[in-house]
């Protein structure tokens, strides 16, 4: 159910939404006949590798894939990338016409196993878009993420010093939404020690909040410093703590610029344009057989 924060909940544009979550390893007939009672135009599926090879074969409907993890770049990759990589190993390419991916400085890695059409950074449901709200007092900071070695080594003297919530594992939906509307500082700590973009950094500007995140790259089109702050390390992420704990109302600028960033990644302005681009892309050059 993560990807549902990225998904398209309501109809927009000439788009009739649905959501089924299929997982990897799932039951493929399951997934077959909830297609069949479906009938889509559009399949999209996060994660293309949980698709079964073949099952796709005799679905009369276009197919993109949306790589979503982290992979090896230049340079020693890491061996959470590594993982990640052998996973991908699994997609079976014939089954979309087109693939994306978040990273576009990891799509080298993914054209080993599947053709990379564009890169984008994964939508925002429009249903985690709120505007930014007053402050806390004091302010409420707040860290959505299952534990990691390098996460507990960034984040525990800000645990220990500052009450912190961190929320390691099932938050969605309607808890996901009230738990954004209860915070006001939002952190973002790589799961391990390589760089990278979570999507998580988005669902926080949409929901008005402070962003406080390691180092991103790629950008995508983020300013630090006035969309979000960025901290190197825990002893940086304490003093900015404390400093908006002290002075709250002097980072109001960066929290609505970050909002506002946040419209480019709306769900219900993103897929339309991207489903429109799919349509016509496989249109003039061509796809798998079957759409």
């Amino acid at each position: 159910m993560y990807f549902a924060s990225c998904a398209l909940s309501a109809p927009a544009g000439a788009l009739e939404p649905a959501f089924v979550d299929h997982r990897g390893g799932g039951d493929p007939d399951g997934l077959r006949r909830r297609l069949a009672e479906l009938r889509p135009a559009v399949v999209v599926v996060f994660r293309p590798e949980i698709v079964a090879p073949g099952l796709f074969d005799d679905l009369d409907a276009l197919t993109l894939g949306f790589s979503t993890e982290p992979l090896p770049r230049d340079g020693a990759p890491h061996p959470d990338q590594l993982v990640r990589l052998g996973e991908l190993e699994e997609v079976d390419p014939t089954q979309f016409d087109r693939v994306v991916t978040f990273d576009p400085l990891s799509a080298p890695a993914a054209e080993a196993f599947t053709p990379v059409w564009r890169s984008l950074a994964l939508p925002v449901d429009d249903r985690l878009f709120a505007p930014v709200g007053p402050w806390g007092r004091p302010p409420r900071v707040l860290f959505v993420g299952y534990a990691t070695e390098h996460r507990e080594r960034f984040l525990l003297d800000a645990k220990h010093e500052f009450d912190l919530l961190h929320v390691a594992w099932g938050l969605h939906g309607d808890a996901l939404r009230e738990r954004f509307a209860r915070s006001d500082v939002a952190l973002n700590v790589h799961h391990s020690a390589y760089p990278s973009f979570e999507n998580r950094v988005l669902l926080h500007l949409a929901a008005g909040h402070l962003v406080l995140s390691e180092p991103l790259s790629p950008l995508h089109g983020l300013r630090p410093g006035v969309d979000l702050l960025e901290v190197r390390t825990p002893q940086e992420l304490r003093r900015v703590i404390r400093a908006v704990r002290g002075a709250p109302e002097g980072f109001d600028a960066i929290r609505r610029h970050g909002r506002r960033s946040a419209e480019r990644f709306r769900a219900s302005r993103v897929w339309p344009r991207l489903i429109a681009d799919l349509v016509r892309d496989v249109r003039v050059f061509g796809g798998r057989a079957r759409s």
